[in-house]
C-alpha cells in the first residue's frame, strides 16, 4: 500500500506482541542525519511502548546507506538478537547514485534475509526531496521506524 494512503505510525496495537524478552539490533546510517535521528526515536519509543527494555536495544551507526547491509550482517552474526533494524534514508539527487545504492541496500538487506537465522527487517527510506522523508520520518505520513519497530517485534516472534 502507498504510504499516501496508509500512516506509518498507525496499527492495532493489541495485534504486537510482548516485547518485553526480547533483544533488538538498530543500525542507523549517518547520512541524512535529521531524517535517521528522527526514524531512529520513532523506532526506540516503539519498541519501548510495547515491552522491550532500553538495555535491549543496541544501536550502532553507519556512515551511510549503503554500509547498512555490513552493520546489519555484524549484527546477525550475534546470536542475542531476535531482531535487526536498519534506519537510512536516500533523497534523489542529480545523479544515478540515488538508484544504485537503494539497489544495491535493498538486494543486501534482501539476501541477509534470506540467509540468516534472525529477521532483518528494512527501515530505509527512498524518497524524491528532503520534505517527503520528513513526511515519513515523524511528520504528516507518520514515522517509518514506528513501522519498523511493530515489524521487527512480529517477525522475531515469528
Amino acid at each position: 500500500m502507498a504510504t499516501a494512503l496508509h500512516n506509518l505510525s498507525s496499527y492495532e496495537a493489541n495485534s504486537v506482541p510482548d516485547a518485553s524478552n526480547m533483544i533488538f539490533g538498530i543500525v542507523v546510517s549517518e547520512w541524512n542525519s535529521e531524517i535517521t535521528d528522527a526514524l531512529l526515536k520513532g523506532c526506540v519509543a516503539t519498541l519501548e511502548k510495547h515491552g522491550a527494555l532500553p538495555e535491549n536495544i543496541h544501536v550502532k551507526t553507519v556512515p551511510g546507506s549503503f554500509e547498512l547491509i555490513y552493520g546489519a550482517h555484524q549484527m546477525t552474526l550475534n546470536d542475542g538478537y531476535d531482531a535487526v533494524i536498519i534506519l537510512g534514508s536516500v533523497i534523489r539527487g542529480e545523479t544515478p547514485h540515488f538508484d544504485y545504492i537503494c539497489e544495491g541496500v535493498t538486494a543486501g538487506i534482501a539476501r541477509l534475509n534470506a540467509t540468516s537465522s534472525i529477521p532483518v527487517v528494512f527501515g530505509l527510506l527512498t524518497t524524491n526531496d528532503l520534505q517527503q522523508a520528513k513526511d515519513r520520518a515523524g511528520g504528516r505520513l507518520g514515522n517509518k521506524g514506528d513501522e519498523c519497530a511493530v515489524v521487527a517485534i512480529k517477525m522475531a516472534k515469528f
